[in-house]
């Protein structure tokens, strides 16, 4: 049964298979994008966002858990605790990918439900959700969880669906 577990360093050699299996794709959450070749300043980073520590221009607090099963990361989400109008804009409290060869098994759901509790638990009332409208698995995804298509906006070019899911539990 997959768990969502906070990041850790016992997991170091399946994080960087997990980016090697990425390739060129583009990452999500954005903090698959943290240079990785210090694994312990990886985690410190991703441990500075959740304290609100050192956190870049047009980014918000945020916390990151992986998704784990049999000593493998199979997903990675991240949680934002508040947006700003960039982020309210286009990305939302939640970002979130599966590894590629766990995909279309499902896991996609169970970490969004996951992530969709972390978010009450952290007060969040309204979370919103953004996916890239030709990505139907994701849309598929975030509606199967309870999101509500809120409006669809063009980013460079992209076409964006925006979510929204009550603070009711489902």
């Amino acid at each position: 049964m997959p768990t969502l577990i906070l990041p850790s360093a016992d997991y170091q050699q399946s994080y960087i298979n997990y980016i090697q299996e990425l390739g060129n794709e583009e990452r999500y959450p954005f903090p698959l994008d943290f240079d990785h070749s210090d694994f312990a300043a990886l985690l410190k980073r991703i441990h500075n966002f959740s304290q609100g520590l050192n956190i870049p221009d047009g980014f918000v607090q945020s916390s990151t858990y992986w998704l784990v099963e049999d000593d493998e990361i199979i997903g990675c989400t991240n949680i934002r605790y508040r947006l700003n109008s960039q982020i309210e804009h286009c990305g939302g409290h939640i970002g979130l990918g599966i590894r590629p060869s766990y995909r279309g098994k499902g896991l996609g759901n169970k970490l969004l439900e996951l992530s969709i509790d972390k978010a009450r638990a952290f007060g969040i009332k309204t979370i919103h959700i953004h996916c890239h409208t030709h990505n139907a698995a994701s849309r598929r995804m975030i509606e199967s969880c309870g999101g509500q298509l809120h409006s669809c906006i063009e980013v460079d070019d992209e076409q964006i669906s925006r979510y929204t899911i009550a603070s009711d539990p489902l």
